[in-house]
């Protein structure tokens, strides 16, 4: 429940900010603004995650590390992702209870070696994160069996001062551009 709040609280500071990212995105590429995709959460059951639109309208639905972002990346797009300002919209995700601040990152659905190994690990028993352990240790840089690795590392060591230490890595990798792609 107090993360639903913070998730409340930060979404209404950042109104502003998300009032500017909507007027560019539109004015680049129009209509829509926000970008709806269904991912991997809890249990694996599916969700429809939310983030800003950064890519093209024709773009195909794959993971980051698969994808030739230049051909299909707007101009804004570089930003809102180098400064995960595409993520803003996840806060929505929290308050609906589908994810947390900290947890590994949901899976898209054709990800189905990383859904596999995590299963087999457990993972798919935590919420999935707006950031997680793999985030601050090489994002878009990191395969399956690395993302699972520290997955299960988050999963085995799990607690309020391990989420407050990927919660401030997390600022510090993104002004730092660290494991960004795209």
């Amino acid at each position: 429940m107090l993360s639903k709040l913070f998730a409340f609280i930060i979404l209404i500071l950042l109104l502003p900010v998300m009032f500017i990212i909507v007027f560019v995105i539109v004015v680049e590429d129009g209509m829509p603004f926000v970008h709806f995709q269904k991912r991997i959460g809890y249990k694996n059951k599916t969700f429809m995650i939310f983030k800003f639109r950064t890519m093209k309208k024709n773009c195909p639905i794959v993971p980051t590390d698969l994808l030739n972002g230049d051909k299909f990346l707007l101009k804004s797009g570089k930003i809102l992702r180098k400064l995960s300002l595409d993520e803003i919209p996840n806060l929505f995700n929290i308050i609906r209870g589908e994810m947390k601040f900290i947890g590994p990152r949901p899976a898209i659905l054709s990800q189905k070696k990383l859904i596999a190994l995590r299963s087999k690990a457990g993972i798919h028993n935590l919420f999935p994160g707006i950031s997680g352990l793999a985030q601050i240790n090489g994002r878009d840089n990191l395969n399956d069996i690395e993302k699972v690795y520290y997955d299960k590392k988050y999963l085995s060591n799990k607690s309020l001062m391990l989420d407050f230490k990927i919660f401030v890595l997390t600022f510090i990798k993104i002004f730092k551009f660290d494991y960004i792609k795209h």
